[in-house]
């Protein structure tokens, strides 16, 4: 027959594991190799067949002595050993053999949704809600308090939550013993597999209410319309989300409530762009003003100031006022105010003011505007 890999090999494992480090190594495995999991792999069985062969030899204390002292042959008949593993349904119980079952190995991959879950009886925390919240821009920098009117599940004020009619009680499910699941033992070709799942009597409750609560129908809560005063902090931003703990729904057997999430939606302003922290505004400035310079005034989120624009200052000119953006959340310090400064040309003149304006321009020289100077000698460069 075909030689065995070293079944302390199959595991990953050196000589003289402990037992904890083989049902780790296994249990990997297990979940990497197993052919309902990997359906696409015509090599996952035959890789699942070598492991759990290999698990069902180290994992026996009396199997493995044997094995270390005599390898193959101290385990498999077909090497002239005794022990022996009567086909593959004979695997010292596959699964089951040393205390693993199928559910233990979904519970790991699917987060418990197989196996030995929670009990259906223990508190559970009540679910989200989610919201969206449309503010305005200001609102958004200075921060504002809004009163929220949502649906939410809470508590039954006629059965305080236990979903029976009062004057009765819920009883625990006889079938599953208030687990809410039931354990299942099939023999399979893999061999002896156990898995786990919800109780068909009372859908994973753990419980049967015989006389149902008639406000809440057995439900143990209820839907109701409530107000809730939502915080909005200075400085929240569009897409934002806000977390006001406590206000989702009611848990289930005493867990605690969800959360609600509030999506910050800011709508756009006339005057003001956000980027980060920092406001950017454009002032637009006659060509007096950027020639001689001038005091405008300039608004912000905290009302107007007043801006010196210098003489001579040019077009599309940046300028920046320290600490008049918007506050930083959860720290101190506020952004900047750009201000960019656009240079309005007059049109519609009159006959007057074009004789005016161009007696002003024969008065300028050259030397008034070094920009133009400079790029028309790169044009005579260029083309000499």
């Amino acid at each position: 027959m075909a030689n065995k890999r070293d079944y302390y090999e199959v595991l990953g494992l050196q000589k003289g594991a402990g037992e904890d480090e083989i049902k780790k190594a296994y249990r990997k495995l297990a979940k990497q190799y197993h052919p309902d999991l990997n359906q696409d792999n015509p090599h996952a069985e035959a890789k699942f067949k070598e492991v759990n062969e290999a698990n069902d030899v180290l994992s026996d204390a009396q199997k493995r002595q044997r094995y270390d002292q005599f390898g193959h042959a101290g385990v498999d008949p077909s090497y002239g050993g005794g022990g022996g593993f009567g086909g593959f349904g004979g695997f010292g119980g596959g699964f089951g053999g040393d205390g693993i079952d199928l559910g233990d190995i979904f519970d790991s991959i699917f987060g418990g949704g197989m196996g030995r879950s929670s009990q259906a009886s223990g508190p559970r925390r009540g679910s989200d809600i989610a919201v969206s919240l449309d503010i305005g821009f200001m609102e958004a920098c200075k921060g504002i308090t809004h009163e929220i009117e949502i649906n939410r599940a809470e508590t039954c004020d006629t059965c305080n939550g236990n979903g029976a009619k009062p004057g009765t009680t819920p009883k625990t499910c006889t079938d599953c013993g208030g687990q809410g699941k039931i354990r299942i033992q099939q023999r399979t070709i893999l061999g002896s597999m156990s898995t786990t799942q919800t109780c068909s009597r009372c859908h994973g409750k753990g419980k049967i209410i015989e006389t149902p609560c008639t406000t809440c129908n057995g439900a143990g809560r209820v839907q109701k319309r409530k107000k809730v005063s939502v915080g909005i902090p200075a400085g929240i931003d569009d897409g934002q989300t806000l977390s006001v703990r406590g206000e989702g729904n009611v848990g289930t057997n005493g867990g605690t409530k969800g959360d609600l999430n509030v999506r910050i939606s800011v709508r756009k302003d006339p005057l003001f762009e956000r980027r980060g922290y920092d406001i950017h505004c454009d002032i637009p400035i006659t060509y007096s003003q950027a020639v001689l310079g001038a005091e405008v005034d300039v608004p912000t989120i905290d009302g107007t100031v007043k801006l010196n624009v210098p003489e001579g200052t040019q077009p599309e000119t940046i300028m920046r006022l320290k600490g008049k953006g918007v506050k930083k959340l959860q720290r101190e310090g506020r952004g900047d105010q750009l201000i960019k400064v656009v240079l309005e040309v007059p049109r519609k003149l009159s006959n007057q003011q074009k004789d005016f304006i161009k007696q002003l321009d024969g008065v300028f020289t050259e030397k008034n505007f070094e920009k133009r100077m400079s790029f028309m000698d790169r044009v005579k460069k260029y083309f000499n």
